[in-house]
């Protein structure tokens, strides 16, 4: 599907818009929810339910695994636990 910039892809803006049209049709505040949180809740959802740091940072697209460990405001300790017994 081609949008209307001729480009098949989403701008961040245009998925921004979208966003907040779905959080309207929802009935929720659009000021309380966005793109970002709502990345952020579904990384944290994955993560309380899987434990996979691991897998939580390839789908964030991050480098490090302490990125992750921050992005998710997991403890360190269990954060770096975990990761010992993740194999990359």
């Amino acid at each position: 599907m081609v949008w209307w910039s001729g480009s098949p892809h989403l701008s961040a803006r245009q998925y921004a818009r979208i966003v907040k049209r779905w959080i309207e049709f929802m009935g929720a505040d659009p000021q309380e929810y966005g793109t970002h949180s709502l990345r952020r809740t579904k990384a944290t959802l994955i993560y309380r339910q899987t434990k996979n740091l691991r897998t939580v940072q390839l789908l964030l697209g991050h480098r490090k695994i302490e990125s992750t460990v921050r992005y998710l405001g997991v403890e360190v300790d269990d954060a770096l636990d975990i990761a010992e017994h993740i194999e990359c």
